[in-house]
């Protein structure tokens, strides 16, 4: 057993008896394309954002077809409370546009065929493979990289270098939950700026709050 992987079974427990609720996304979706769009959206964004904006969204646009024919300047004001709207407008057209026509309307459950749409990094792509297709992927955003790098758990520059550090240590049964406890973690107290650090329950382990 690897110091790493020794660490992550002293914090998994505590982890999962501070956050036991915190085991799927908060996006609201009742579809694999929804939750697409919604991950989507959520790029410089909060989830309670995206869900005020998708739940008028989606109520009048749910399919690839309906968003295929519409031009930016007619989505634009429906995803404005998103940060980047323009940009991912013009994604989620483009998308939707290429699933109608490459997928048979379907999203697809490899990484390789969603990182090829436009405006799905890797990120999002485990996320959709995580929650709608049940794949044990490691989804990487700023929060799962903070927590992990200050916890030890990862020591990588890049998302992909973390992805790959923690899919060694964490049984795939457990990614999914980890996933989104870590964030739950970070958005509220292991922040960015002025982390909580008198609220956490890692102060032990935590470089960060050793320093």
């Amino acid at each position: 057993m690897t110091n790493k992987t020794s660490l992550y079974h002293k914090l998994i427990g505590i982890l999962t008896n501070t956050y036991p609720d915190n085991t799927t996304t908060m996006l609201n979706s009742k579809t694999h394309f929804e939750l697409l769009i919604a991950v989507m959206l959520s790029a410089q964004s909060t989830d309670r954002q995206v869900n005020k904006i998708t739940a008028r969204l989606f109520e009048r646009y749910y399919k690839p077809q309906h968003f295929a024919r519409l031009q930016p300047e007619q989505l634009e004001p429906l995803i404005k409370g998103c940060g980047l709207y323009k940009n991912k407008s013009r994604n989620i057209i483009k998308t939707s546009q290429i699933l109608i026509n490459k997928h048979n309307s379907r999203v697809p459950s490899s990484l390789e065929e969603l990182v090829k749409l436009p405006g799905v990094g890797r990120k999002t792509a485990n996320v959709v493979l995580n929650i709608a297709f049940g794949q044990p992927t490691m989804p990487v955003d700023t929060h799962v990289s903070r927590v992990t790098r200050r916890l030890g758990l990862a020591y990588g520059a890049t998302p992909e270098q973390i992805e790959k550090e923690l899919l060694d240590i964490v049984p795939p049964e457990q990614r999914g939950d980890f996933h989104h406890r870590i964030i739950e973690h970070g958005r509220t107290i292991c922040r960015a700026r002025k982390p909580l650090c008198q609220n956490c329950v890692f102060t032990d382990f935590c470089s960060h709050y050793k320093n």
